[in-house]
């Protein structure tokens, strides 16, 4: 029976688990922001690797997918949900401690690709468990409790990179690599010895042939949409620095401030896209989200000066906010069957949305320049736009 009083915050609070889980999420969220974005320092300044090359490594990302659903078809055959976070988590923090101590260009490839794309898998169990919590308990504000759980990985990417620029300054980069091994395995220490039973509907006859890969496609097909809109992102993070520093020659704090509106944003916007979910529906909201992300690539391709740049930000927090605060959810609600393999799919395709976009962003420059490149993801996330607007109809229809 659906709790129609209860607010989003009264039931994190109010349960062991989503409290755990908001400052689980908020560890990992600091360990990887810190290091993340100095990788490719990492690999330039520590092992002698040619950019180009160091470039290349969010190439890396595309095993996280397959990571993904292979996580997520173990965990959905197992009692213990939380069991694949604690194995994922663990396979982190070595792979961190492996980067930390590379000496050859060719290491942090392969480390990337088979421990660090299965540790991505443990944010996805986590919120897979959340799903069976939700599923027992059931509430009209679950688009708002996923959204408050995952505010804590996100204020983990406001503080991390600040941290990780100071630690790494002082201690040095690979000191920092095993700095997040350790947030990574700390992760797992709210959750204690907690357990979350996998929560099986009652009203779905189990099977093997439920779980065919056709009856996938829903998922795959959103996830696919998703990665489309969000392919700007790289570029952004890639580009932006560099056209604000060489062509509008503004000020290292201007470029700054830039760059870190975006994520500040999203927090305060995680909550009211997840109300307007509840309201007129999730896949409504994620359409409102695209737009807002095509405003913001053409703000971003139109720009001549600053001004320009932090509006393409203000409207790109609205598409991160929807596809953080929602994004998930949909994706369980898509392949009811299996709260894991669907977790696992999406948040796995996140990376993968990095790799085309650093991809698309190469070639892209080369071709048209800056910053007509970001005319290149405004034309995906059109079509993003399209294919959201004929799920949002087909959702609409089968309520």
């Amino acid at each position: 029976m659906l709790d129609r009083s209860e607010s989003a915050l009264g039931t994190v609070l109010r349960s062991r688990f989503y409290r755990s889980a908001f400052l689980s999420l908020l560890i990992a969220g600091v360990g990887l922001s810190a290091a993340t974005p100095q990788l490719t320092l990492f690999l330039v300044r520590d092992l002698g690797t040619p950019l180009p090359i160091a470039g290349l490594y969010y190439v890396t990302n595309v095993a996280s997918p397959i990571a993904g659903f292979i996580v997520g078809r173990w965990s959905d055959r197992s009692h213990d949900r939380l069991l694949w976070f604690r194995i994922c988590s663990v396979v982190g923090a070595l792979g961190w401690l492996l980067m930390a101590s590379a000496n050859a260009v060719w290491m942090p490839f392969v480390i990337s690709t088979l421990a660090l794309s299965v540790a991505g898998g443990s944010m996805a169990q986590l919120f897979a468990a959340c799903r069976d919590e939700l599923s027992r308990h059931p509430t009209r504000a679950e688009n708002r409790v996923i959204a408050t759980i995952r505010m804590a990985f996100t204020t983990g990417w406001i503080l991390g990179p600040v941290f990780g620029s100071w630690f790494g300054g002082v201690f040095g980069l690979r000191a920092l690599l095993v700095a997040t091994a350790a947030c990574v395995f700390g992760a797992i220490i709210p959750l204690g010895r907690q357990r979350v039973e996998r929560y099986d509907d009652p009203a779905r006859v189990a099977s093997v042939e439920r779980r065919r890969i056709e009856h996938m496609m829903p998922l795959l097909v959103f996830t696919a949409v998703c990665v489309l809109a969000m392919t700007g992102d790289t570029i952004k993070f890639g580009y932006l620095p560099i056209y604000m520093a060489e062509q509008l020659h503004v000020s290292d704090s201007v470029r700054g401030l830039v760059i870190g509106i975006q994520p500040l944003l999203e927090l305060l916007l995680l909550p009211v896209v997840a109300r307007l979910a509840d309201r007129y529906g999730p896949m409504r909201a994620m359409t409102v989200g695209a737009v807002l992300g095509l405003a913001g690539n053409l703000a971003y391709a139109l720009s001549t000066s600053v001004a320009g740049l932090f509006l393409g930000q203000v409207l790109n927090a609205g598409l991160w906010a929807c596809v953080g605060a929602l994004g998930v959810s949909i994706a369980q609600h898509l392949y009811p069957e299996g709260a894991g393999t669907a977790s696992g799919v999406f948040l796995g395709a996140i990376p993968l949305g990095s790799a085309i976009g650093g991809t698309i962003g190469g070639i892209g420059v080369a071709a048209i320049g800056l910053p007509h490149v970001f005319f290149i993801p405004a034309t995906l996330t059109a079509f993003a736009i399209a294919a959201f607007t004929v799920l949002s109809v087909r959702e609409a229809r089968a309520s």
